[in-house]
């Protein structure tokens, strides 16, 4: 059974999940959840100081951060994976956030195909507002095909370097199960979803129908990156969202 606990100070509740992100995060009553996402992703340090800057704008403490989009040069080993997040949650232990290897906050990592940025960034994130919503408001994790148990990710990674069409249909089918499980455990499905991302460098067509569409779970339509999961060997990845105010922050581009 998926566990879930609220993060009173940021206004909403989460899935437990590893100490680096949670499952997902769901506003509580009297909460709303914007997204902003940066036009150009930003160096993981000046997108805190950016995240920082528009939350102290709008008088909302640090601890309402609640979820973020990153993007970083190419999949990890699973030491420096390890060694990222520890740097990552440092933040967020400032912050009021991380506490006792406990971690609220939702995320996804992954590494564009083309056109990576030069070091991990910030692609975008979301935070709580005092606000009475129509409806669900909730971030849910990205994840990969891989069990969330011991071991290597080799070990838990469903059909291991295969991206046959098959291959890809069971980790794209265990990956949707994920994201249904989480939901479920905030209380909302995709009818309520008005966002679904897929980050996969291989075809999606053959399971398109029956295993994203057929489920439900592109009512919204499907927003697919051509980028590869962040740890090695892991070749699909989805994240999910209920957010009714998203915005984009301008920002430079680097040369």
């Amino acid at each position: 059974m998926t566990e879930t606990a609220l993060f009173a100070a940021g206004g909403y509740r989460y899935v437990r999940g590893p100490f680096q992100y949670s499952g997902g995060v769901a506003a509580e009553p009297g909460f709303g959840i914007e997204r902003v996402r940066f036009s150009r992703p930003l160096p993981m340090v000046e997108g805190f100081r950016a995240i920082e800057a528009h939350l102290t704008a709008l008088d909302r403490p640090f601890t309402a951060f609640c979820a973020c989009e990153l993007r970083s040069p190419a999949p990890f080993t699973d030491e420096g994976f390890i060694a990222f997040n520890r740097v990552y949650v440092g933040t967020l232990e400032r912050w009021g956030i991380f506490q006792d290897e406990e971690n609220p906050v939702a995320r996804s990592n992954v590494c564009p195909e083309i056109d990576p940025p030069p070091e991990p960034s910030f692609h975008a994130f979301c935070y709580t507002v005092p606000a009475e919503p129509t409806g669900p408001n909730f971030v849910i994790a990205g994840s990969g095909e891989a069990t969330e148990a011991p071991g290597s990710y080799a070990e838990r990674i469903v059909r291991l370097g295969d991206t046959s069409p098959e291959g890809m249909r069971e980790k794209a089918r265990f990956v949707h199960g994920a994201m249904e499980r989480r939901m479920a455990a905030l209380g909302v499905g995709w009818a309520d979803a008005s966002v679904t991302q897929v980050y996969t460098v291989h075809d999606v067509h053959p399971f398109l129908a029956d295993e994203i569409v057929g489920r439900g779970a592109a009512a919204g339509g499907l927003t697919w990156y051509y980028a590869r999961p962040p740890v090695e060997g892991l070749d699909y990845e989805m994240d999910v969202r209920g957010v009714p105010v998203e915005r984009v922050i301008h920002t430079k581009l680097r040369r």
